[in-house]
């Protein structure tokens, strides 16, 4: 497939496996990976591509589960060239390749409050697409814009009414790639931000099973939800809770196992495959509605094809 593929200044890498560029360490090889050198790399490389190849923008892969057959097309993964991160009066311009902690913590050194970010695990282009959230603030409360290169080799400026906020996603279509993103961050004190941080990281790490194998939440909230992700007061469903209640904290298949210490996590304990984990999790889903009536709804992103 590469001798058809458009000239680049960047890296095209054939049959690339992907689990070590996932957290949970499992998925077959992309056809092509490519990590474009800027952003008129990547445009001039998207518009050149066939229209039939499909295009799979992949973040640090926080969230996702890359099937053991891997992924037909191009997987498109953003490098260095793309994780500046810059302060201009409240708004806070980031890279999509820039990590959430890296942008939280350089906007608090400024004085502005992207706390929020802290402790989601991935990069900002993911951040945005889901609508990334924790302690009571998501992405579209302090989002103002994004640039994304289309499909067909254009760049696009989307403000929130373009991409279409809700809880855990958006409208982004697919095979763009955002390239960067900019936030209004209000102003605080920056010994204030730093300490808040802390708070958040050792209530996470009291609470989470941050020493292993996972992709974070494995399925959302079956609460409602507001328009630009807020949780409906009325509803407080929690999907560990349900997990929890269905007798299922620390239920394994395989090397698949629900952790002990939050059952909304999916650990790959070693050795797990992909098929394990999205077993181990179908089943989970089969478990709680049985025992609640409630249908839990993946979390994490799922791609790829299955192996033979």
């Amino acid at each position: 497939m590469k001798h058809e593929l458009p000239p680049v200044r960047g890296t095209l890498t054939e049959h690339r496996p992907l689990a070590d560029l996932t957290w949970l360490r499992v998925g077959g090889p992309a056809d092509v990976l490519f990590q474009p050198a800027d952003e008129a790399d990547l445009a001039a490389f998207l518009r050149a591509l066939p229209e039939d190849v499909a295009v799979f923008p992949m973040g640090v892969g926080s969230n996702l589960i890359v099937r053991d057959g891997g992924l037909r097309g191009v997987v498109v993964r953003l490098g260095r060239g793309f994780n500046a991160i810059r302060t201009e009066g409240d708004r806070v311009i980031a890279g999509a390749a820039a990590l959430d902690g890296h942008v939280a913590r350089r906007a608090a050194a400024a004085g502005r409050d992207l706390t929020f970010l802290r402790t989601i695990p991935g990069a900002i282009g993911g951040a945005v697409r889901m609508n990334a959230g924790c302690y009571g603030t998501y992405v579209a409360d302090r989002f103002e814009s994004a640039r994304a290169v289309t499909r067909a080799g254009r760049i696009a400026i989307l403000g929130a009414d373009d991409l279409g906020f809700r809880y855990r996603q958006t409208d982004l279509p697919e095979g763009w790639v955002i390239t960067e993103a900019t936030f209004r961050a209000p102003a605080d004190d920056p010994a204030v931000l730093a300490a808040r941080m802390e708070e958040q990281i050792a209530r996470r790490d009291a609470t989470q099973p941050t020493r292993e194998r996972s992709a974070g939440s494995t399925f959302r909230n079956p609460a409602g939800f507001s328009s630009t992700g807020r949780a409906d007061d009325c509803h407080d469903l929690k999907a560990w809770k349900l997990i929890d209640a269905a007798g299922l904290r620390g239920f394994s298949l395989g090397g698949a196992r629900m952790s002990e210490k939050h059952p909304n996590f999916l650990i790959n304990t070693g050795g797990a495959s992909a098929r394990e984990l999205e077993e181990l999790g179908e089943l989970v889903r089969k478990r709680v509605y049985q025992h609640s009536g409630i249908q839990l709804e993946w979390e994490i992103m799922r791609v790829g094809e299955t192996a033979p």
